[in-house]
């Protein structure tokens, strides 16, 4: 069951969407060309939708999360309360309430509410909406607030068949998206919106959400309980997902009730989602034991035990971005120059963990880790630093020779900042003799290459440019 609780990118918030079925009219009763196949609505959960479905938020103190959004007098809060004017761009990870605040705003006083999805409508569909809002506005007066889900789906000449709508507020426009909306929506339509980032769920909040679905009428109003075991295993592998939480719980809800039980056991919950429990306390000895074996293993050239603690921690819930950091550091703190693109792959890493998010992150993960443990090691970067800084901190900073002193103020000359500095690039090989270093530190050797992968070819050129600077 792994596959469909956790491998998809459908979002909780796009639970308990319906198709629109019949066409639209205008206000004069006149039916509108184009609208009303491809759109969605939001209809109430009945008895059977799913649990995520059915225990969406009916209201804005329902809502768990997304306070900096959501607060007294926020943009979003208004728009929700009917009172805003901006077209929103709800942009986040799945399971973070984006379909659920705009489910919300159907609601909003005072406004129509259309939907679309970009994976169903075209460039047909959001023009026969925006003539429809724009004849309901010179009607009636009535405002019109257009959603469209999946957004990034749009193509460009979809995104902006929407521009003079939104700028004109025929339409309000609140879309939602997973992806970053500065890679995927028109530069013009950004322009146009307030772009707001909602983030992914605390464990705290997940765990109040399966608290609120075993005990509310419209989840399973106190049948089951949960033990703490169960419902820890449960928050942490939502990752942040109110649906994935949501969804597993009521997997296991439902292997318990088919056994004739009320107690959700961690037992049941891994035979219903297939993912087994182990300990792993983010904030306690697991963490920093299994981040530290992980870092040794890729220091030690094993990339088949590297990739397998990279594994525990993901399964476990880590923080993507956690592991992102560590990689980076380790490129240069234990490969360094010895392979100088290993630093270049984990920042790349650490840029798809945050412009993607898991779980597709994983495999930025993965690639770095399997480069960095693969890679030729050296520990040159770190010596080399750690012996500058020795130094400094001894006292050893004694003054910048007057050649290399800056000399772009009135004065310099006079006391000789700048003067008789030899510029490399006027000179055959572009490298002169000249000294760099303070008088106390001429001749002082920081960085020693190691004969480890690509240090063993740069090694004979930093001893020649050695040679070369200090006139040996």
């Amino acid at each position: 069951m792994t596959g469909s609780l956790f491998g998809d990118d459908a979002d909780f918030d796009g639970a308990g969407l319906a198709g629109a079925g019949s066409g639209a009219a205008d206000p004069g009763g006149l039916p509108v060309a184009g609208v009303g196949g491809p759109g969605v609505e939001f209809v109430p959960a009945h008895a059977g939708a799913p649990l995520a479905a059915r225990m969406r938020p009916r209201t804005l103190d329902e809502v768990v999360g997304q306070e900096h959004l959501l607060g007294p007098g926020t943009p979003l809060r208004r728009l929700v309360e009917g009172a805003g004017a901006a077209s929103v761009i709800l942009y986040g990870p799945p399971g973070t309430g984006k379909t659920t605040i705009a489910s919300l705003l159907s609601g909003a006083t005072g406004r129509r509410f259309e939907a679309l999805s970009a994976l169903s409508s075209g460039v047909k569909e959001v023009r026969g909406v925006i003539e429809l809002a724009r004849r309901r506005l010179a009607g009636t007066g009535e405002q019109t607030v257009l959603f469209i889900d999946e957004v990034h789906r749009f193509s460009k000449s979809q995104q902006d068949a929407l521009l003079a709508a939104v700028e004109n507020r025929v339409v309000l426009l609140v879309a939602a998206t997973t992806e970053n909306p500065s890679f995927s929506v028109v530069s013009p339509l950004l322009s146009r919106s307030l772009v707001l980032a909602l983030e992914p769920l605390e464990p705290e909040q997940i765990g109040h959400l399966v608290d609120r679905a075993l005990s509310d009428e419209r989840g399973y109003g106190g049948s089951f309980a949960i033990s703490g075991d169960a419902r820890e295993h449960i928050v942490r592998l939502s990752g942040g997902d109110a649906r994935r939480a949501l969804t597993a719980l009521e997997a296991a809800a439902d292997l318990t009730g088919g056994a004739g039980q009320s107690q959700i056991t961690l037992q049941r919950v891994e035979a219903s989602i297939d993912t087994a429990a182990f300990r792993y306390d983010r904030d306690g000895d697991q963490h920093y034991g299994v981040i530290s074996a992980f870092i040794k293993s890729i220091r030690g050239s094993d990339v088949d035990a590297s990739l397998h603690y990279l594994a525990r921690m993901i399964t476990a819930g880590e923080d993507p971005r956690f592991i992102a950091r560590r990689l980076v550091v380790h490129a240069s703190e234990d490969v360094g120059m010895a392979d100088p693109t290993a630093l270049s792959v984990a920042t790349a890493a650490a840029q798809a963990v945050q412009l993607i998010g898991m779980p597709e992150a994983r495999l930025a993960l993965a690639q770095a880790t399997i480069h960095l443990a693969t890679a030729p090691k050296s520990p040159g970067v770190v010596a080399a630093i750690g012996a500058a800084m020795a130094d400094v901190a001894a006292g050893k900073a004694g003054a910048v020779p007057p050649p290399l002193r800056d000399g772009h103020y009135p004065g310099a000359k006079l006391i000789g900042s700048a003067q008789g500095y030899v510029y490399p690039h006027d000179q055959p090989g572009g490298v002169v003799p000249q000294q760099y270093p303070p008088d106390e530190l001429v001749g002082t050797d920081y960085y020693h290459p190691t004969d480890h992968g690509f240090e063993r070819e740069i090694r004979p050129r930093v001893a020649r440019l050695r040679s070369i600077i200090r006139r040996r």
